[in-house]
């Protein structure tokens, strides 16, 4: 075997044996490139003579047609084994039932998100959650909570209330989360630290009032809480909830019948 004939077979199982379009490239760019091996056959022509020229020239042109034919199949067979690699990796099993879109499969509602994050924030500052029922006795509703029978203040609340009992008695929704507080002290001894988070309601429907609506109360009762421990609380859940570094606030004196001295707040 001559020695072009080694070097066009030495080429073809090179060829045979890459096994990537890159490896591919390299044997073509060792054979056919500037400096490739064949090239370098095809530029000793111009020092033979005519004869040789005429006989060499077909043998090496021969070897390039071979080489180059057969990286254009391998390359066909690799882009080929590439495709299916792909596709078997990308399979989508048609069987399988239809993933459900997000707004089927349901999210946490804004108000139990706000009432988490509001639970967190006051539970990392030591409080504990108390809850209590919805529907509540009219004395833990309001007699407790120092509105006696004909008391004025009851007439703010616009009560719903249910049909009297054979007792003449009447259940209600509660019209705060101060029930809660009142279950609480005569369940616990002090110290007391909670919050009272729920549901509300009241006969009140127009642009910016609902029947339904939410409270947060808190209670604290001990020997040496005093309005000053309030106010930080309320600026430091502030600045947690709104998530900022300072904010600023203003206590208004206002009027609740069951609490002394009583506050309202404005934030900035």
């Amino acid at each position: 075997m001559s020695d072009l004939a080694k070097l066009e077979q030495s080429i073809l199982n090179q060829i045979a044996a890459a096994s990537d379009e890159a490896a591919l490239e390299a044997v073509r760019v060792a054979a056919l490139g500037k400096k490739g091996s064949i090239s370098a056959l095809l530029s000793t022509l111009g020092k033979m003579s005519p004869d040789e020229r005429k006989t060499e020239g077909a043998k090496i042109n021969l070897a390039k047609d071979n080489v180059t034919e057969a990286l254009a199949a391998r390359r066909d067979i690799l882009k080929a084994a590439a495709l299916d690699a792909r596709l078997k990796s990308e399979t989508v099993d048609v069987t399988l039932p239809v993933r459900e879109a997000p707004a089927e499969q349901g999210r946490i509602h804004p108000l139990s998100q706000v009432f988490e994050e509001v639970n967190t924030i006051f539970a990392d500052m030591g409080f504990s959650i108390a809850e209590g029922p919805d529907i509540e006795t009219d004395d833990y509703n309001f007699t407790k909570l120092n509105f006696p029978e004909g008391h004025p203040a009851r007439e703010m609340h616009d009560t719903f209330f249910f049909n009297a009992k054979e007792d003449g008695s009447r259940m209600l929704l509660r019209t705060h989360t101060s029930p809660v507080q009142v279950r609480t002290m005569l369940t616990q001894k002090p110290p007391i630290r909670i919050i009272c988070p729920g549901r509300t309601y009241r006969i009140d429907s127009d642009a910016t009032h609902t029947p339904q609506f939410h409270q947060v109360e808190g209670l604290v009762i001990d020997k040496a809480s005093h309005l000053g421990h309030l106010k930080w609380i309320l600026h430091e859940f502030c600045k947690a909830f709104f998530e900022v570094d300072h904010i600023n606030m203003r206590f208004r004196p206002s009027f609740f019948p069951f609490t002394e001295p009583s506050l309202e707040v404005d934030i900035q």
